[in-house]
């Protein structure tokens, strides 16, 4: 490449032959864009896949050991307590001990009212906080994310389960398809993990989660209105103009005013619970306590009264013992076996979803990483074994993750306890379950899903980005408008087009020189900064590819005529060069290089002179290797922006 600019710092090396000249020594340096060494295809194609899904190189801890460095590393990796293990000490038990207890006395409760959302019976919700937990404590590595079902997750499970079966006329049907969808939740989280595909998960933004748990929380809480209210008929649909027809439809004879009484005056008493938990972090016991406070009270009350006789819904007879084996339930043939693949790959997806985030959210808290695969493997195995087990899909609980964090929790031991108290509760409690209310199991899941409507992250995303809040409320009214799952479908569908939009319509900007610098910049972002006669720079920002190639050609030919319309107004020297900044341009395929050509001999036919400024490694590869920069001529691609502009026009640029 040849030519004469200025570098970007206005100084450059000089040769020895230059400082032997003194006419040379006033030359400035003009910095050469070279052309990368060129990579074999095996190589090109090994560190694309490395980059894409190896890129924080999990195996760094394994180069350079011996073999059986190399063994325990491997079962470390796969079971991190075999190294959090060996310096666990009495303090840290402690603080397990006491979050273990602080998260069991939450669980309890919920779990019983989080199995009624995905329409099951009550002992299979806290099955499900028994064994998902302990596995998790062994494969996990979060210090601080509590298992169990979740409100989300349940209601999801239960809306795609009732669309196939009818749990009141075919209840062992549904409970088999609840079991055969947890499998293969748990083999899709498996597989995510174990072929590094967690980056899956990330396409849905994080707008669309907030839309979509948002719309998640009211929908739970509407369903809710049966227990809470005493309705004795209540719709199956989930939408919120269904549910309030069936709310006022009922309210001449089919609330019960016991119901409503004991409802509001626990919902009151949980509360003012969480405020006072929420004013003083030493009183987190407060809320975390009070929902099992609640459930023992209002048992007790309506045994007392037997306000089960006056019309006030109960949990009834609840089975004693441990979970027992559902391996021979799970469909593996048949017209059901589709039906639980397509239910447990999207329920366990929003799992994954929701799990990662609340593990990486409190890693970051404790300043700790987690491995988002491996996560994924230790979440999709618990959920395979739960299935096994009686068990639905189980994930990680914000509110009991919250609360596990607060108590002072250490490792993933405070689950183990969480376990074995749910353990005893199973063994020898569960018959004192028999007289709790409807009523307050409602109260207490309108009181845990509350959390998940965040105003505030709302206001928030309006002010950042508008797109994303489309996607926010796209997510969010789906899902009280019409259901759960088109809800979701919308939130992944408006994700998806973002994506696409970006993709294919990437900003372009009109830089100019700031004055007194050689540095050049948006003139939008820089009113300031004014453009050198006779030259356009242009700026793309995205990487050129078969999706946008036509629209860059296009955008930049309209700038330019813009321009030149502008120039004859004010009877200014014409547009002779129109320079392109690619530093933003990541990489370019055979159709953004045709758009180039197409431009280049467009350009030509107006006597304007294309240039390029600073071509990354790949794009200026490519461009060698397409003839395209023998086409253009090396004299007209240059490291910066400042050089490009000092070649074309050196006098102009330095009166600017």
């Amino acid at each position: 490449m040849s030519g004469s600019a200025h570098p970007m710092d206005g100084e450059g090396e000089l040769s020895a032959a230059d400082m032997s000249s003194p006419r040379q020594t006033n030359t400035p340096f003009v910095h050469k864009v070279e052309v990368p060494p060129k990579q074999s295809l095996f190589n090109e194609f090994m560190y694309t896949f490395k980059e894409t899904f190896f890129h924080d190189d999990p195996l760094r801890h394994f180069k350079d050991q011996s073999l059986s460095k190399k063994l325990m590393l491997g079962l470390q990796s796969v079971f991190p307590v075999s190294e959090w293990g060996l310096k666990y000490n009495l303090k840290m038990f402690r603080g397990d001990f006491i979050a273990g207890l602080t998260i069991a006395s939450l669980c309890i409760p919920q779990d019983i009212g989080y199995s009624k959302l995905a329409g099951l019976n009550p002992k299979y919700g806290l099955y499900s906080s028994f064994v998902p937990p302990l596995v998790y404590a062994f494969m996990g590595s979060s210090r601080d994310i509590a298992i169990g079902p979740v409100a989300v997750v349940s209601l999801l499970l239960g809306t795609l389960l009732r669309a196939e079966i009818d749990p009141t006329t075919s209840p062992n049907e549904y409970l088999r398809l609840a079991f055969t969808a947890t499998f293969f939740a748990g083999v899709t989280q498996v597989t995510l993990g174990f072929f590094r595909l967690g980056f899956l998960i990330d396409f849905l933004s994080h707008a669309a989660v907030v839309g979509f748990m948002g719309g998640a929380a009211i929908t739970i809480a509407l369903q809710q209105l049966k227990g809470f209210l005493g309705i004795k008929k209540f719709t199956k649909k989930t939408s919120i103009v269904a549910v309030f027809q069936s709310v006022f439809s009922s309210a001449p004879h089919g609330w019960n005013w016991q119901t409503i009484l004991i409802s509001i005056s626990f919902l009151i008493f949980l509360l003012v619970c969480k405020f006072i938990g929420k004013k003083s972090k030493k009183l987190f016991w407060i809320p975390a306590v009070a929902p099992l406070l609640s459930v023992i009270i209002s048992t007790f009350f309506v045994y007392i009264t037997r306000a089960d006789r006056k019309g006030v819904k109960i949990v009834n007879h609840l089975d004693k013992g441990i979970n027992p084996s559902s391996l021979r339930l799970i469909y593996f043939s048949g017209d059901y076996l589709a039906k639980g693949i397509r239910i447990g790959v999207v329920s366990g997806m929003v799992a994954l979803t929701e799990a990662v985030a609340i593990g990486r959210s409190f890693a970051a808290k404790k300043d700790y990483q987690i491995d988002g695969n491996k996560e994924m493997v230790a979440l999709g195995a618990m959920n395979v074994i739960g299935s096994m087990t009686s068990c639905y899909v189980a994930t990680g609980s914000f509110s009991r993750s919250a609360v596990n964090f607060v108590a002072g929790c250490q490792t993933a031991v405070s689950n183990i306890i969480m376990s074995m108290v749910v353990l005893l509760t199973l063994l020898f409690l569960t018959p004192l379950f028999k007289y709790t209310p409807n009523a307050i199991l409602a109260a207490i899941i309108i009181n845990a899903v509350i959390p998940l409507i965040d105003v505030n992250a709302a206001v928030l995303i309006f002010k950042i980005d508008k797109l994303d809040f489309v996607a926010c409320m796209g997510a969010f009214l789906g899902v009280i408008f019409a259901s759960v799952e088109i809800g979701l479908l919308i939130s992944v569908g408006i994700s998806f087009a973002k994506i696409l939009l970006q993709v294919t319509r990437p900003r372009t900007a009109i830089l100019g020189k700031i004055p007194r610098t050689s540095v050049y910049r948006n003139i939008h972002q820089y009113p300031e900064a004014t453009m050198v006669p006779g030259v356009m720079i242009i700026r793309v920002d995205s990487a050129i590819y078969f999706s946008n190639s036509n629209y860059v050609r296009e955008r930049i030919q309209r700038w330019l005529i813009d321009e030149e319309e502008k120039v004859k107004a004010v009877s200014l020297p014409n547009i002779q060069f129109l320079i392109i900044e690619m530093s933003p341009v990541t990489d370019i395929d055979t159709s953004g290089i045709h758009a180039l050509e197409d431009l280049y001999k467009s350009l030509q036919k107006r006597d304007i002179q294309l240039v390029l400024a600073n071509p990354g490694p790949l794009v200026i590869d490519k461009l060698h290797v397409s003839n395209f920069a023998d086409m253009l001529g090396y004299d007209k691609i240059f490291l910066t922006v400042a050089e490009a502009v000092n070649s074309c026009c050196p006098k102009q640029s330095d009166e600017v």
